[in-house]
C-alpha cells in the first residue's frame, strides 16, 4: 500500500471520556509512522460493550471533539455514530475508503490487549487486507506476551502488525468515571476542556450522587 498518497491514522474506541492517554498513544503513532493526520473516531454501538453502561454518543462525540482541537493534525469523525446499528471496524475502513477514494493507507490504532482479541473481529481477514495495524502497549500488559501474540497472529494472517511502545500513563476512562462518581480530582489526567464539560452536563455520576452515570 505504499503507492498511495496519504497516510491516515485511524483511532477508535468509546472515547468515554477521552483523556490524556489517547492523545498521546495517537501523536506517537503520527510521529513514529509519519501520518498525515490522525482521525478519531468514537464509536457508535460497539459490539464488545454494554450499550446501557455507555454515554450517549453526542457527548462523547462534543468531548473529543474538545481534546483534539489544538492539534491541527488531530480530526474528529461521526462516521460510526450516524449509521445505524451496530458498528464494526471493517465497514468504517471500507465507508473511508470510498470516502477518500482509496488514495489513502490507513494505519488502525489500538492497544495490544485489543490486538489480540483480533480473530474475534467481524471480517478479519479482509479488515486486515483494508488497513495496517499498530498496537500500542498499554501500562501493566506484558510485552513479550503481547509480541508473542502478535506473532502467531502474523503467521496466522500473513500479515505485518506494527508495534509501538508509548510512555507509560496509568489513566483509564473507568478510573476517571470512578473518580467523577467519587468526587475525586481528574485535574491533568484529560485536557481542561473535557473536564469542564464534564462537570457541565453531569456526566458519570450516579443517581445517589446527584446525576446519571
Amino acid at each position: 500500500m505504499s503507492d498511495k498518497s496519504k497516510k491516515y491514522g485511524i483511532m477508535g474506541g468509546t472515547f468515554d471520556p477521552i483523556h490524556i492517554g489517547h492523545l498521546v498513544i495517537a501523536e506517537e503513532v503520527r510521529n513514529k509512522f509519519n501520518l498525515d493526520k490522525v482521525i478519531f473516531i468514537p464509536s457508535g454501538q460497539p459490539p464488545h460493550k454494554n450499550l446501557s453502561n455507555v454515554t450517549e454518543p453526542e457527548h462523547r462525540y462534543q468531548m473529543t471533539l474538545l481534546a483534539t482541537i489544538s492539534n491541527p493534525y488531530f480530526e474528529v469523525s461521526s462516521i460510526e455514530m450516524d449509521r445505524a446499528g451496530k458498528t464494526y471496524t471493517v465497514d468504517t475502513i471500507k465507508k473511508l475508503n470510498e470516502v477518500f477514494n482509496e488514495e489513502v493507507d490507513f494505519y488502525f490504532i489500538t492497544g495490544a490487549d485489543a490486538i489480540l482479541d483480533l480473530p474475534t473481529w467481524k471480517n478479519v481477514n479482509e479488515l486486515l487486507t483494508l488497513c495496517n495495524f499498530v498496537a500500542a502497549t498499554r501500562p501493566g500488559f506484558g510485552l513479550e506476551k503481547m509480541q508473542k501474540g502478535i506473532e502467531k497472529l502474523e503467521k496466522k494472517y500473513n500479515r505485518s502488525i506494527y508495534t509501538l511502545i508509548v510512555p507509560a500513563l496509568q489513566i483509564s476512562s473507568t478510573d476517571i468515571r470512578n473518580r467523577i462518581n467519587n468526587n475525586q480530582s481528574i485535574k491533568y489526567l484529560l485536557p481542561e476542556s473535557v473536564e469542564h464539560y464534564i462537570y457541565k452536563n453531569n456526566l458519570y455520576k450516579s443517581s445517589e450522587n446527584g446525576g446519571l452515570f
